[in-house]
């Protein structure tokens, strides 16, 4: 697979640009991370954007002071290159599901509960043994509201969210808007939740990788993990220089 100009590239984030760690704000962002996502946007002609389940406010804390355009919550907000935001859902639709997962995660040294206003993630990573547990409980929630509420089982997490977005419908959103438009989508995520968005790509034509050994995947491409996919980003722009001098050449000639 051939690196293109007239790619839209779309970056999931934690376990593809970041390590993943024992809590969401544990992660270490690096400056060479910061500058091999600096050198892509231009690469690229502005079509780079993150697409994650974190809230965009999160992502712009971590990148700091790098600022992409983005969909968070799995595409309950979006941002677009001009800085326009938009947004999905209300964090009352989760009202009645906080209090009992606020008190199970009271209760139980190790579990986690991310409140993200509009989503729900129930984290198990430091207490494994409750996993069971944990399912039973957010089955249960989310059962009764089935029509409007989704779970999305994470690595190590259970996120509720509602039924309005998701990943594969905002990578779309962005494909409907400048600089994006017209250009083949690319989107490299690891988890259950970036299936939408390799479904998506894959209708489109695009390009899906998935980072990581898991074989049920709908992702035609793999690189091995997180090193591997910042090694292959930051060749990028030094390819097309190459490719640039090579054509420069031949019209001298």
């Amino acid at each position: 697979m051939c690196p293109s100009p007239s790619w839209a590239l779309f970056l999931d984030v934690d376990g593809t640009l970041l390590h993943l760690a024992e809590t969401p704000e544990a992660v270490e962002v690096s400056d060479h991370l910061r500058d091999v996502l600096a050198r892509l946007t231009p690469a690229f002609g502005g079509a780079v954007a993150l697409i994650s389940g974190r809230r965009i406010e999160d992502l712009d804390r971590i990148f700091a002071p790098l600022r992409l355009p983005a969909a968070g919550l799995h595409g309950l907000e979006h941002r677009d290159t001009r800085g326009n935001l938009s947004l999905l859902g209300e964090a009352e639709m989760l009202s009645p599901l906080r209090g009992p997962l606020r008190e199970f995660a009271g209760r139980h040294e190790g579990i986690l509960l991310e409140d993200k206003g509009r989503t729900l993630a129930l984290h198990y990573r430091m207490a494994p043994e409750m996993e069971a547990e944990a399912r039973r409980l957010v089955a249960g929630l989310a059962g009764r509201h089935a029509d409007c509420l989704r779970v999305i089982d994470g690595k190590m997490v259970l996120e509720i969210k509602p039924r309005l977005s998701d990943k594969g419908a905002a990578l779309r959103s962005f494909l409907s808007e400048q600089p994006f438009r017209g250009r083949r989508p690319v989107f490299i995520g690891d988890d259950v939740t970036d299936e939408d968005a390799f479904r998506a790509v894959n209708e489109l034509d695009g390009h899906s990788i998935r980072v990581g050994n898991g074989t049920d995947s709908l992702a035609y491409w793999q690189l091995a993990d997180v090193n591997a996919v910042i090694g292959w980003l930051e060749q990028i722009p030094k390819v097309f220089k190459q490719e640039t001098e090579i054509e420069n050449d031949d019209t001298d000639e």
